[in-house]
């Protein structure tokens, strides 16, 4: 886990900018948060490729994409209506050039707390893994003021984007009775969660949540 002023630094495009410089010219991730594709593949069959075949075109946002391999997974599968969404300028320019051929994935700088350029019900389908939580830091039974604002802010913003018979997908490590009150404060979502196993150290967690429909 990261120490506090390290985990509250996340939060910040300057923090990434300066670790995506760094990236060589390989397509080898910079960082590959919460497992690989080949280990979410049985997360996705169930709950993406089962709902949303690629011949449905379905436009995938990618919240906080980094240099994540994932898009591009989802692309060799028929996904070719994706938009990565970054505010780190470096990764963003970093993965135009890296995948400048590759047609169906596009790339825009912005900030997920305020997806200004997203329209609102544009969006069928939601993943994350790795963006939300590096929002959060501090106690994990009493978070910073900070930790609520911007993931406030965020879980509206996806709630904003998505259609109606929209999802969001979202992968983390952090145990359920600690980041359920983070996503669903106010009881805007139905909840679904599978447990993925655990990697090295840590259990895996994928939510699929959807607009709460009032009976």
């Amino acid at each position: 886990m990261p120490k506090t002023d390290e985990g509250a630094a996340l939060g910040h495009a300057s923090f990434w900018d300066e670790r995506y410089s760094k990236a060589d010219d390989s397509s080898k991730p910079t960082h590959e948060w919460f497992r690989d594709f080949a280990s979410l593949e049985p997360f996705f069959d169930k709950h993406l490729f089962a709902a949303r075949k690629p011949d449905s075109k379905p436009k995938i946002l990618h919240l906080g994409s980094g240099d994540s391999t994932i898009p591009y997974d989802l692309l060799s599968k028929g996904y070719d209506n994706q938009v990565c969404l970054d505010f780190s300028s470096v990764v963003v320019d970093l993965m135009r050039s890296r995948h400048a051929l590759k047609a169906g994935v596009e790339w825009k700088e912005g900030d997920v707390r305020d997806m200004k350029d997203i329209g609102t019900g544009s969006i069928d389908v939601t993943f994350d893994k790795g963006t939300l939580d590096a929002m959060i830091f501090g106690s994990p039974w009493s978070p910073p003021e900070e930790v609520m604002e911007n993931s406030g802010r965020y879980m509206s913003e996806v709630q904003r984007v998505l259609r109606e018979d929209g999802f969001f997908l979202y992968i983390t490590y952090r145990q359920p009775h600690f980041v359920k009150p983070i996503l669903n404060r106010n009881n805007e979502w139905d909840l679904e969660m599978d447990v993925l196993g655990g990697g090295d150290s840590f259990e895996y967690y994928g939510y699929t949540l959807r607009k709460h429909k009032s009976d």
